[in-house]
């Protein structure tokens, strides 16, 4: 008789799966916020196409500059975090191993998030 139950009736006071609508929205919002930081990318580097180092630091020197690079490099991070932690849930089933790269992939995504804004700031206050 239990095999004829439907699957809400089946799911009913099992609780919830997490934090889901939280990682959704987040996601989603890192991608909206991401689109106009590409645009901005894109025509940043055709405007400094064929530019040499000097004009390239001092554009970044510009706070605007630093400001939306940071903001570019952060948000990518951070949503690429967030979409190898989906595919991670969704296809590692083991779960020692799940955690494991959970644990790394959060740890890469701050490192890489953290040395490319120490390098952004680097060319541009000391060039």
């Amino acid at each position: 008789m239990k095999a004829l139950r439907n699957p809400l009736e089946r799911a009913i006071n099992h609780g919830s799966a997490g934090s889901g609508v939280h990682h959704w929205w987040a996601q989603r919002f890192s991608a909206i916020l991401l689109v106009p930081l590409t645009v901005w990318l894109v025509w940043t580097l055709a405007v400094l196409a064929g530019a040499d180092y000097a004009v390239a630091r001092d554009w970044i020197a510009a706070p605007w500059n630093a400001a939306m690079a940071i903001l570019l490099v952060g948000s990518t991070f951070y949503h690429a975090r967030l979409g190898v932690q989906v595919v991670i849930e969704d296809y590692v089933h083991q779960r020692a191993l799940e955690v494991s790269l959970q644990i790394l992939v959060a740890i890469a995504a701050l490192v890489g998030a953290v040395v490319s804004i120490i390098a952004i700031l680097k060319v541009a206050f000391a060039g």
